[in-house]
Order: C-alpha cells, then structure tokens, then sequence
C-alpha cells in the first residue's frame, strides 16, 4: 500500500484548522504539521517537507495576501511541494497571480468546498500529481466581469458549466461523469469551447486549464 500523501495545514483559525486537519485525515492523508502564521508556515514548509502545502490566503500579522507570499516563497525555494491556496471568498486575482507562478501542483479553492470530502480529497491528490485546481467561482468571477463583446458572450450555458468544470482540472471523462453526458458529447462542447475561445485544444490538462484561466483574465473588465 503506498504511503499517505503528507498535507502541511497553514490556517490562524484555530477551530477551522482543527477541522481542516479531521477532514484530510479521514481523507487518508497524513498531516505532518499545522501553522498559524505566515512564518511558521515557511518553517514548517522547509522542515517538513509535504507533498502538499494548504495555506489560507489571509494570516496573521495584517490579514491580507500572508498566504499568497508563502506561496510565492515556496515555489521560489520548495517547487516540489504542491500549493494549495484556500480563501473565504472569491479573489480572483491571488488565482491569476499564482497561476502566472507556476503551471503545475497549484490550486486556488473556496473555503466551503472543504465541506465536500471526496471533492476536497480530489483536489489534494491532483495538486500532488502536479495538476491545476481553480473553484468553479472563480471562473464564474471572470466570465461575470468580461467586457462587452468579447466571445465569452457567444458560449451557451452548457458550455460556461463545462468551462468551470475544465478550470478545476477536471478531464473529459470526469466532466462527463458529473453531467451525466457521454464523453463523446463533451468532446464536443470542449472542441467547441476553444473555437469560440480561439485557443489551442491541448491535450494536456494543466495546459488546457492554464490557457482558458489566462484568457478570462485578459478578458476580465
């Protein structure tokens, strides 16, 4: 039986953090440390050494981006951990910064999704497998502030709800799962997607995820 991924928690909320850590335990992973500040989380980083680092956005001393500046450290000096960000709310500029960082083991989560075991668990195992995790709310965020005429307008509803999908690293065979949608049929909205997208259908996954998150951030108003 492999060994458990082992998870770094950074959080200063006590009780959340508390929680973060009964959750990836039950998951199956194995938590080799917890912090509550920005500095600890470093430390503990460099010691430790995780395959995984969650790291909340906003920690002690000034509550503002300590979590995307750990990050930041961390890919600078640890590349080899994998970055998971998470935030109360929808900030989608720490995901587009940390995306410009780095194009794998990166993810930019939604504190409440955390509720959702298996999807939560998911998302930590693709960020260790070097994959791309965005919350769907963030794409969501992007598209809702595009300007007026550009072609996210011309993508049908469908395609928008595939879109986020696509953005929390999901691939073709997982999206169809979750729509209840033959793969073939994904295929085709995918195909589509990137042809009113102009982008390049690549077939790499974190690639695919990179290029539609830049492009809805060059797009944003």
């Amino acid at each position: 039986m492999p060994d458990a991924l082992r998870i770094l928690v950074a959080e200063d909320e006590i009780l959340l953090r508390e929680g973060l850590v009964r959750l990836l335990e039950e998951a199956g992973f194995d938590v080799v440390g917890q912090a509550g500040t920005a500095e600890e989380a470093i430390h503990l980083a460099d010691r430790l050494r995780p395959d995984v680092a969650l790291l909340d956005i906003r920690m002690p001393p000034t509550r503002t981006d300590e979590g995307m500046r750990v990050a930041e450290v961390l890919d600078q000096q640890r590349p080899d951990i994998g970055l998971l960000l998470l935030s109360h709310h929808v900030e989608a500029i720490y995901a587009t910064r940390l995306l410009d960082r780095r194009t794998r083991a990166v993810g930019y989560l939604l504190k409440d999704r955390v509720t959702d075991l298996d999807r939560f668990a998911e998302a930590v195992r693709r960020i260790a497998s070097g994959g791309v995790v965005v919350d769907s709310k963030v794409v969501d965020a992007l598209m809702g502030r595009r300007r007026a005429g550009d072609p996210l307008g011309e993508l049908s509803a469908r395609e928008r709800e595939l879109l986020g999908l696509m953005a929390e690293g999901r691939t073709n065979q997982a999206i169809a799962e979750t729509l209840f949608l033959s793969p073939k049929t994904i295929e085709t909205h995918v195909r589509s997607i990137f042809m009113k997208l102009d982008l390049s259908s690549d077939v790499a996954d974190n690639r695919r995820v990179l290029a539609v998150l830049r492009y809805l951030s060059a797009t944003r108003g």
